[in-house]
């Protein structure tokens, strides 16, 4: 629903006003997300949207470069990386004497609404624009460009940024669009680099964007567990040298053929010296003689196709300019729509300019606090988490250990970025001085005694990897309930580390129970939620859900772009979920489907009859072609069977119908950075979490008699 909605009709909101879209600085992937949820919106609630093509540029020059936009011109935008308006530098703006131009412009289409996509650079010069507005219509009537009714129509302008930037360098939001994007170009090139480092053992600099700010750095290192990165936030210490070489022989002696350094194109050292990607190969060479190579990525990580992620923040983000913009008043300062945790909100514009601005200054302190503080606290814990990982010696486990057992096995169907979490929850539990025990087979494997130790090396090059490692089944231990007993009393187990979906959940919930009965399942147990379907109650988000909605919207591109070479056909996907509409909403929505049927909102034939008509008139546009997902199990009757041949019969002469059932493709591939980012970080909390349960409650023969889930809320607080 429309935010704004329940105040207004939406769908006469934009009755008699006009507004203008336009992307301005560096282009991003998702822009043409937002561009096509602003022209979409502005559409229904019955508003003229007009495209600014080339940015301000093409607000100064005006003519041909201010078009009226439509419902079809932005079809099939939004698996388009960049911009397809079009963005450009343009020093006339800056001066006055442009944005007379700029303002004339707009005057003469009617336009006092403006969305700009951009930086903050960008969003600075549509402030200054909307302050001098009052000014800049006086002068135009005075020169006679303008009349005095053309003036008094458009007595205020109404201005809403949204934040389009790779680096994710802007105060007030926790996400800029394009961001999340260009993890995947990196990752891709990240794991594509790892195979042949292996086979050569060989030594790989990568220097990534981010001048002013190492974000993308630091997630990449997160993500691929980097032996090394360097970013403008955090100098090295002093004789970082030494430590650097001494890390990668470490990393070598216990068995690693590859090392792998991230170097944000902005770092520095104490000093404030910059710090190349050739002045670290030089370094390794020198001193270890490693076989080395640099590889910058450069212009690649603004390329592509936008993430799934993305596509719905740019969405989401476009829905919330449109209401800004039209229920803004000649009061309402300009705004900034950002993201604050899962929802989107507005901001004053200028505000959150200022804080960026005033933080400059201390991006150059070279004081690592100060660093920090000004990137924001999810960066900061990003970083502890990366140091512990990275930099950190494991302790030698023979000599100092807490003398308590932790165990952690994987339950329900395998999802991406089960591994990063075993390998966080592993290695986190060594540094905490715990001795690990992995569980293969899940709670069978439990019951069977299939445990062993394992040390730091045993999950090493596991973040990047798909599936599950330690295996996973769906089987629940309610009839294993003594067998798992004498097995964790067999081991010396203090803790269980279960990673897994729904059953995860229900089978803790089942260990519990029995422990009235069973005095050895008196132990703190941790969820860490790992399932594509999204669908474990008190958690927001749950591993191998991001990469599984990527799988499903990437086919849809393919899917739709067959369609649209075909022309007149309807593709029916059915995607997994159980009993969760997540995926094939969210799939929808990032992939532009005509229709999502999903459990938790029921539908009747009614609603099939509604959407076939819709499809009906569809075809009669330029736009030949339409995209059904369907929820695994929305609906008993309602099979995907039944859907293909209702759109059969009725699209007779109109249209073809197609059907594709997903399947377990979408539980498999490698984890995309999210899920490997945010398993890292859920196993370091659980292990944490934990660590001080077992010393709180495992003494004198006690044990702890109550279950803790870690939410992906506790963990994006990180």
């Amino acid at each position: 629903m429309l935010r704004g909605s329940k105040h207004h009709d939406a769908q006469t909101l934009g009755i008699g006003k006009a507004i203008a879209v336009l992307t301005s600085g560096g282009d991003a992937q998702g822009m043409n997300a937002a561009v096509r949820a602003v022209v979409r919106v502005g559409i229904y609630t019955g508003a003229k949207v007009f495209f600014v093509h080339e940015g301000y540029q093409g607000l100064v020059d005006g003519g041909e470069n201010i078009r009226e936009a439509t419902w079809e011109s932005v079809s099939m935008m939004l698996q388009l990386g960049g911009t397809v308006i079009g963005s450009a530098r343009c020093q006339d703006f800056r001066c006055r004497e442009g944005r007379l131009k700029a303002a004339c412009n707009l005057i003469k289409k009617g336009i006092t609404n403006l969305c700009v996509i951009g930086g903050d650079g960008s969003l600075t010069g549509a402030d200054t624009f909307r302050a001098e507005w009052s000014g800049l219509l006086a002068d135009l009537v005075k020169a006679g460009k303008i009349t005095s009714d053309e003036a008094a129509k458009s007595s205020y302008l109404n201005i809403v940024g949204l934040v389009g930037s790779i680096d994710n360098d802007f105060c007030g939001t926790d996400m800029t669009i394009g961001t999340d994007s260009a993890l995947h170009r990196i990752m891709e090139i990240v794991d594509a680099i790892t195979t042949t480092a292996q086979s050569h053992q060989r030594t790989f600099v990568l220097e990534v964007m981010g001048r002013h700010c190492g974000y993308l750095a630091m997630v990449t290192a997160l993500a691929c567990g980097a032996d090394w990165v360097f970013i403008p936030e955090s100098p090295p210490e002093e004789n970082w040298e030494e430590h650097l070489c001494r890390r990668l022989s470490e990393t070598r002696g216990r068995g690693s053929r590859l090392n792998i350094i991230i170097v944000a194109e902005g770092a520095i050292d104490l000093n404030g010296k910059p710090i190349t990607s050739e002045d670290v190969k030089k370094l390794v060479v020198k001193r270890l003689g490693y076989d080395t190579r640099v590889t910058v990525l450069g212009h690649v990580q603004r390329g592509g196709t936008p993430s799934a992620f993305d596509r719905i923040l740019g969405s989401r983000m476009g829905v919330e300019a449109v209401m800004a913009l039209l229920e803004g008043t000649p009061d309402t300062p300009a705004c900034v729509v950002s993201l604050s945790g899962n929802q989107a909100i507005r901001l004053p514009l200028m505000e959150c300019v200022q804080v960026v601005r005033r933080c400059s200054p201390y991006k150059f302190s070279l004081d690592r606090k100060v660093y920090l503080w000004t990137s924001g606290k999810s960066f900061e814990n990003n970083w502890n988490v990366y140091r512990t990982l990275a930099h950190i010696r494991p302790p030698d486990t023979k000599v100092c250990n807490s003398g308590y057992n932790l165990a952690v096995l994987n339950v329900g169907a395998p999802a991406a970025g089960m591994n990063a979490a075993v390998r966080s929850t592993v290695r986190i539990g060594i540094i905490q001085g715990h001795r690990m025990f992995a569980v293969h087979d899940g709670f069978e494997g439990l019951a069977k005694g299939q445990i062993e130790e394992i040390g730091w090396g045993g999950v090493g090059g596991w973040t990047g990897q798909g599936g599950s490692r330690l295996g996973t089944k769906r089987v629940l231990p309610k009839k294993y309930l003594e067998e798992i007993s004498a097995n964790i009393s067999n081991f010396n187990l203090h803790g269980l580390i279960i990673i897994g979906g729904f059953e995860a959940f229900t089978g803790s919930l089942e260990l519990m129970e029995a422990r009235s009965k069973y005095e050895e399942l008196c132990i703190p147990l941790v969820v860490i939620p790992a399932t594509v379907s999204n669908n474990v109650p008190g958690s927001d988000f749950s591993i191998g859900a991001d990469t599984a909605l990527n799988t499903i919207t990437t086919t849809c591109d393919r899917i739709k772009q067959s369609a649209a070479g075909t022309k007149r056909r309807v593709f029916i996907i059915e995607t997994m979920g159980g009993y969760c509409g997540y995926l094939a909403t969210m799939a929808g929505f990032a992939a532009g489907a005509d229709a999502a049927y999903i459990y938790e909102e029921q539908f009747s034939i009614h609603d099939l009859q509604v959407n076939v008509e819709h499809l009906t008139e569809k075809m009669k546009t330029t736009v030949k072609r339409g995209l059904i997902l369907r929820n695994e199990k929305c609906s008993e009757n309602y099979t995907t069977e039944f859907i293909f041949n209702l759109y059969s019969e009725e699209g007779k002469g109109i249209f073809d119908s197609r059907k594709n059932v997903l399947g377990h493709m979408q539980q498999g591939g490698t984890p995309t950075p999210f899920d490997r980012n945010f398993g890292t970080k859920m196993g370091a909390k659980a292990v944490l979490w934990m660590t001080g349960k077992v010393k709180e409650c495992s003494r004198h023969g006690t044990r702890f008699l109550e279950s803790y889930p870690v939410s992906s809320r506790s963990v994006l607080l990180l």
